[in-house]
């Protein structure tokens, strides 16, 4: 399921930088994706990416019903290691960002389509932007910033090593056990259901499965890939229309790293919205007026 990105391949939108960084070839992977079609639309389709631990259906309902209020195509996308997508060794931004450019570039889109990606799939959005600035018509980033983090990996690694003790050494097969071991280290029960998602219960008896390569992720949440940021505004800039959605309760877009943000995405906007990290489960329809907003806005001007 690899291919490699030619970068000088492709039509009609200019998918490959020319900068030395970027025409190092990485294996990419070929996407597991949803779309949700809106008749006769011939405005510019919007694209959903998940974060980590997420999948292409946890945005299922939200992308129903935006179709509807934007009278555009929406495609919900699984990443590498995520979902339906295949797995593979490598777990960064400029991997997740290829895997991406390489399907924009297939669908053969008439418009440019329009990226909105939430905690690591705002970083890959935001990754394809910097990468590719032709690709895009609007980027919205939902409660990340193009910053490095310093511990934040420091739960997700938990996570994982308690998954990975309910499934390698203690090979529970009711997956209650699984989620009391996880309420050893995250109390949030809803958080936990999320993260139980990824796991494949089997018939009755059998040992539960993780449908996500645990082992990969693991490694690149504890060498910092994940919260890392690997562009430097010295030399990436994006002059599109970009979009900041933050959770006012959450610490991914403070006040502070929005100079940050400025010198990546001078052409930028922040809102905000009461709730924590998980914007667009916890609250829906903030996010689709706050999105829709700002598209028709911008398609207007």
């Amino acid at each position: 399921m690899f291919k490699l990105v030619n970068p000088l391949s492709r039509g009609s939108i200019r998918c490959f930088s020319t900068s030395v960084q970027l025409r190092q070839q990485i294996e990419t992977v070929k996407l597991a994706y949803d779309k949700h079609p809106h008749e006769n639309s011939t405005r510019s389709p919007l694209i959903l990416l998940h974060g980590l631990f997420g999948c292409k259906a946890n945005t299922r309902t939200v992308a129903k019903q935006l179709s509807e209020r934007l009278s555009r195509d929406i495609y919900c996308l699984d990443l590498r290691n995520f979902g339906s997508s295949p797995h593979a060794p490598r777990l960064d931004y400029p991997s997740l960002a290829a895997d991406v450019e390489g399907w924009i570039c297939e669908q053969k889109f008439k418009e440019k389509p329009i990226l909105v990606g939430h905690s690591m799939g705002a970083k890959t959005a935001m990754a394809v932007a910097l990468r590719k600035p032709d690709v895009p018509k609007y980027v919205v980033s939902v409660d990340n910033a193009p910053i490095a983090f310093g511990n934040t990996g420091s739960k997700f690694s938990k996570y994982i090593n308690q998954l990975r003790l309910c499934l390698e050494k203690y090979k529970y097969t009711d997956i209650r056990d699984v989620d009391a071991k996880l309420a050893e280290v995250e109390p949030n029960k809803g958080i936990r259901q999320f993260l139980l998602m990824n796991m494949w219960r089997g018939k009755k008896n059998d040992v539960i499965q993780s449908k996500i390569p645990l082992d990969v992720i693991g490694d690149a949440v504890n060498k910092g890939f994940i919260a890392s940021w690997p562009f430097d505004s010295s030399s990436y800039r994006w002059t599109g229309p970009s979009l900041f959605i933050r959770g006012t309760q959450s610490h991914y877009i403070a006040d502070e790293v929005i100079p940050e943000i400025a010198a990546f995405f001078p052409d930028f906007e922040v809102r905000d919205i009461e709730c924590g990290h998980w914007v667009i489960s916890e609250k829906p329809e903030e996010f689709m007026d706050v999105l829709q907003e700002f598209i028709e806005r911008k398609e207007d001007e």
